[in-house]
């Protein structure tokens, strides 16, 4: 085929299969600009790692301005163009509106972000320093970037949270849903192959490590067998709560209470309660307490209640 005879397929294939942009119409945010958007952020939250040149504290001031007017002017215009997709009234003053509510909040998100930076540094004894966790480790530009588009996802801005969440999982590898809620001091060991859904929600001091997943368990469907959105699909875990290597925790309506263990390779769709932990034994998931010398009881998701003498049961 000559170049000319593919051209004219593509061009069928765009008007019979659609997956192009809005022509002659709205246009959709850039993927180039909101990456760039996503290293300003990086470098505004944290001043000096990411820069080739030293910064000093004589020109802080203007370096924060530089970066906070560039951010301001990308933001406002691709906050402008997901509004306008939504078909939101006035556009660009919401626009401005919700970009100056979002740059606003950086101070507090900053706060937030340093518990995460502490509790990687004190949840790896790898670590050599905190500079260290900033520059070098996945966790840190995952979940900053997690925080910025939560602030957005809750401001109401469609499409943008999205495309920083998934700067990030391009980068790491790590997938958290921009609709999350984490707690503060949040520690992902490693940082790949994580997926945290959309209505999860995480508590204080949680740890996680490779291959995580906090899912929904299926999807509900109206009468034309379409996926109902909107509705709590994903668990919450409790604080203090750590998940090993390769685990999975299902469904909207699990929860992991707080100071709880869940091992690897463990596959929970029912909710246990503080202090436990969940492992194999043999082919099955059974969950002890952690509690010296007390048995579980009561607990709705045991496929057989332990007797007096137990301290675990299977699930």
């Amino acid at each position: 085929m000559h170049l000319d005879d593919i051209q004219q397929a593509l061009l069928a294939s765009y008007r019979s299969d659609g997956g192009i942009n809005h022509l002659d119409g709205l246009n959709l945010p850039s993927q180039a600009s909101v990456n760039q958007l996503a290293v300003d952020c990086m470098h505004l939250l944290f001043p000096g790692y990411f820069e080739e040149l030293a910064l000093t504290e004589k020109k802080l001031p203007a370096h924060v301005m530089q970066l906070l007017a560039r951010i301001d002017q990308r933001l406002v215009a691709e906050i402008e163009k997901c509004l306008r997709f939504a078909k939101v009234e006035h556009p660009a003053a919401q626009a401005r509106e919700r970009a100056t509510t979002f740059l606003s909040q950086f101070p507090a998100l900053r706060k937030l972000i340093s518990t995460d930076v502490t509790a990687a540094y004190q949840g790896d004894p790898a670590a050599r320093s905190v500079e260290e966790i900033i520059v070098a480790y996945p966790c840190v530009l995952v979940i900053s970037l997690q925080r910025l588009a939560h602030v957005l996802y809750h401001l109401g801005v469609p499409l943008l949270p999205r495309l920083l969440t998934e700067f990030a999982h391009e980068r790491t590898g790590c997938d958290i849903h921009p609709g999350a809620r984490l707690g503060d001091h949040f520690f992902i060991d490693h940082a790949t192959g994580v997926v945290i859904g959309e209505t999860a929600t995480i508590g204080s001091h949680v740890k996680l490590y490779q291959g995580v997943t906090l899912g929904a368990k299926s999807f509900e469907t109206d009468p034309d067998g379409h996926p109902v959105k909107g509705v709590k699909r994903h668990p919450d875990i409790g604080d203090h709560v750590t998940i090993y290597a390769h685990a999975t925790v299902l469904g909207g309506d699990t929860s992991v209470g707080a100071r709880s263990i869940i091992g690897s390779n463990v596959w929970l769709m029912k909710s246990i309660p503080a202090d436990s932990v969940a492992l194999f034994k043999g082919d099955s998931v059974v969950v002890r307490s952690r509690r010296k010398n007390e048995t579980l009881v009561g607990h709705s998701g045991a496929s057989h209640a332990p007797d007096s003498s137990s301290s675990e049961w299977q699930i």
